[in-house]
């Protein structure tokens, strides 16, 4: 079966999101993490778009980012798992050993209302949630570490969100998540759908042919004849 095609639209915001194959670590030490940032600094200097907030686990990653031109999204994220995996083989000596990452990236397009605030606390809180650190603020490897900072340390990543930070965010974004709003989010990463308020998403999926990501995974349910009609 072909691959859905990807929404990467200039002027939209999105989640993305690449794991290490069967979950495994990525990032073993912090020298790892620097080298990512290193690796995600430059990728942004060749495509250059707008990063908001991000976070690294040990064996994952989430960026949320709006790209200036349309399929810009998807040429970083090339570049920078390619690049990611070729040092990572580099430095570990182990270019045999199989795939990095898990697959091509995933993403889904989001609305700049109250919903980019629950995905940028989404992605900010994973640390807490993995119980890594006892605030999210305190995660060295993030966006919320780096807003915390008088100045962002180099390289430098982060350009100003499209909404104004709400006051509190520290702490709005130590509060978990609803199970909704995490039920809804997983969902989104794993169909591609777009998160935002009915209408919006509606609207993206007709504007953009998005609307397989709206209907249920798999194939459809055959209908059953009735007693009345079954022959």
């Amino acid at each position: 079966m072909p691959r859905q095609s990807r929404d990467d639209r200039a002027g939209q915001i999105y989640h993305a999101l690449n794991r290490g194959n069967q979950r495994q670590e990525i990032f073993h030490k912090p020298e790892d993490y620097e080298g990512f940032i290193r690796v995600l600094a430059e990728g942004l200097q060749k495509y250059p778009l707008e990063l908001f907030s991000f976070t690294l686990m040990p064996n994952h990653w989430h960026l949320v980012l709006r790209p200036a031109k349309d399929g810009q999204m998807g040429r970083l994220l090339r570049w920078v798992t390619a690049t990611h995996t070729l040092r990572y083989r580099g430095h570990y000596h182990n270019r045999g050993d199989g795939h990095l990452y898990q697959g091509r990236f995933k993403s889904f397009p989001i609305d700049d209302d109250e919903h980019f605030y629950v995905v940028c606390r989404y992605v900010e809180r994973n640390p807490l949630r993995a119980k890594l650190v006892n605030s999210a603020k305190d995660w060295p490897h993030g966006s919320l570490y780096r807003w915390n900072k008088s100045f962002e340390p180099d390289p430098k990543l982060l350009s100003p969100w499209p909404i104004r930070r709400l006051p509190r965010w520290n702490e709005r974004v130590d509060q978990a998540l609803t199970a909704g709003e995490l039920k809804e989010l997983r969902t989104c990463v794993g169909r591609s759908r777009p998160y935002g308020s009915e209408e919006w998403v509606e609207q993206v999926a007709e504007r953009y042919g998005l609307w397989h990501t709206l209907r249920p995974a798999g194939r459809p349910r055959k209908r059953q004849k009735s007693k009345a009609t079954a022959k």
